[in-house]
């Protein structure tokens, strides 16, 4: 059966979803279900998601949204879909950019900042440990004894694929941007957890018969794209874990061979015959010699 709804883990559908002057009131319902009160967001505006350094030389950071609240805060949203290898100097690097970019120019300044958040949806498991594991890293400024530096920074990184809640489970606003986003490839209909007025709009901007034919084809060769990404993804994971299996079986012979060595060594200096020592121990012969000459 064919989809209703696009995937928003491509750049067209996620963009589509929040990126959209029509859409603001999805994206601040979704940024609000993130932030904490003090900085929740009213209205907000598009900025220009390709910033420059200061010097020309800078490389450049283009974001998939950026945008800024009536109250200054700013807030680059990120859909990434790939593990990457310097991520955290990357998001970073990004979040810098919105920093600097405040400088007044021209006239006396106090250094007085306004708040910046990246908040990056996640399509792939960033902790490697299993006792990391967490659905949300909210990241900010603290000092040795874990309290409260600076809140006017903050990054906050949504592990996708850790989300596994039911629909029954649904509790808060977050949970349900997040359900929404993780299943709507996959739905047929809509929820009727989800039937509020902001989730019936995402719906429809979802909905692919009420896409234009430029739309749609757009997403569909973005589509492709996605497609091929995780299935070069999928291939070097199983590449790499089928690599990981032939060094634990090429260590562990190393270590059984060890062991037996460390046996014939033990049998020549109790004057065992060499070969009873190769047929007990499966030991090449040629190898026991050349351990007996060197004893």
């Amino acid at each position: 059966m064919s989809a209703r709804y696009f995937n928003p883990y491509t750049d067209f559908g996620f963009k589509k979803l929040f990126g959209e002057e029509a859409n603001k009131d999805l994206l601040i319902d979704f940024l609000n279900s993130m932030l904490p009160k003090q900085h929740s967001v009213k209205t907000l505006e598009f900025r220009n998601t390709e910033h420059l350094g200061i010097l020309e030389a800078d490389r450049r950071a283009v974001f998939d949204i950026f945008c800024q609240a009536a109250s200054g805060e700013r807030f680059v949203v990120e859909m990434q879909k790939a593990k990457q290898r310097y991520f955290k100097d990357r998001a970073l690097f990004y979040i810098s950019k919105t920093i600097v970019e405040q400088a007044v120019k021209g006239t006396d300044w106090d250094f007085k900042l306004a708040a910046v958040y990246l908040i990056a949806v996640l399509d792939f498991e960033y902790d490697a440990g299993e006792e990391r594991r967490k659905l949300m890293r909210d990241v900010m400024l603290k000092d040795q004894d874990g309290d409260q530096f600076y809140d006017k920074l903050q990054f906050k990184f949504l592990q996708m694929p850790l989300f596994n809640k039911t629909e029954s489970e649904l509790e808060t606003q977050q949970d349900k941007w997040l359900y929404f986003l993780k299943n709507l490839a996959d739905f047929d209909s809509i929820p009727s957890i989800l039937r509020e007025p902001v989730f019936e709009k995402a719906f429809h901007t979802a909905e692919l018969a009420a896409m234009s034919k430029e739309d749609r084809d757009k997403y569909e060769a973005n589509l492709q794209v996605y497609r091929d990404n995780y299935a070069a993804m999928e291939t070097a994971r199983l590449e790499g874990e089928e690599r990981g299996r032939e060094i634990g079986r090429q260590e562990g012979e190393a270590k059984l061979q060890e062991e037996r060595l460390a046996i014939v060594r033990k049998m020549l200096n109790r004057k065992r015959p060499i070969d009873e020592i190769a047929e007990d121990t499966g030991v090449d012969i040629d190898e026991i010699r050349n351990l007996a000459a060197h004893q």
